[in-house]
């Protein structure tokens, strides 16, 4: 028998969706549903105002006071936990969404080199490197190292939008220099010359310590959540090769 997903929200939706979701699972049943596609749980950027793609921390599925409050605009961890069960429950599957291509909204400004690339040819360099002030470092203070002591900063990331220069906001595409490398990775989307910059702080799949990570925290969301699967957002922007990695990962030791 073929199985029926419904992709459970949408960009409007007010909000209180875990609650929503959990009390609709019997007629979601009834209308012959057999599986869940759910909005990204993780604490966003922009707090109860952003949609879950503006990722500020993995860990955080509405249950720190960070970003404004503690639930994301979905809710809290409880509910979101809650939810899954009553969906299992009544025999649906729930595929989570998830966000691994950047971050949004750190905790603190760090000195860096960049260079400016031109937005429609990425590979095209449009001025010399120079110094900003970037808000690339991720403490997560209000967590302090639950689940996670890992400290996000420049190395784990290829670029950014929005840096500071002179002590004026400035805007663009930089290409971050670390010990990677100037150039972006090369296994990604060849879209406008190379799609590896999205938005945000863009994650630097080539480095180790980020792989690592990753992988202690799916394992970490699998083993909290139960999901079924995973939806994964922005695909065709971060590293095909740590995609194949994390993946086999996960389907060996998950």
């Amino acid at each position: 028998m073929n199985g029926v997903m419904i992709q459970y929200f949408h960009w409007y939706h007010p909000g209180d969706l875990w609650n929503e979701f959990a009390d609709r699972v019997i007629l979601l049943k009834d209308l012959g549903f057999t599986a869940a596609w759910l909005p990204p749980a993780t604490k966003g950027g922009l707090g109860t105002e952003g949609r879950g793609y503006d990722l500020y921390d993995l860990y955080d599925l509405g249950e720190f006071d960070q970003k404004g409050g503690v639930p994301t605009r979905y809710g809290t961890r409880e509910e979101y936990l809650n939810a899954i069960e009553k969906a299992h429950e009544a025999g649906i599957s729930v595929y989570a969404d998830i966000v691994l291509n950047h971050r949004m909204g750190g905790d603190e400004n760090e000195w860096i080199t960049v260079h400016e690339v031109d937005e429609n040819n990425r590979n095209n360099i449009i001025s010399e490197p120079f110094d900003v002030s970037a808000n690339t470092r991720f403490t997560f203070p209000a967590r302090k190292g639950k689940y996670s002591d890992f400290i996000w900063n420049y190395r784990c990331f290829s670029g950014i939008d929005i840096a500071w220069k002179n002590r004026k906001k400035i805007t663009g595409i930089f290409k971050i220099h670390n010990e990677y490398g100037t150039e972006w990775t090369d296994d990604v989307s060849h879209q406008l010359g190379n799609y590896d910059y999205l938005m945000g702080a863009d994650v630097e799949y080539r480095n180790p310590h980020v792989i690592q990570e990753m992988k202690n925290w799916i394992r970490w969301y699998s083993e909290t959540t139960q999901v079924d699967g995973f939806r994964l957002d922005a695909l065709k922007h971060f590293s095909s090769d740590f995609l194949k990695e994390w993946i086999t990962y996960i389907k060996t030791e998950v």
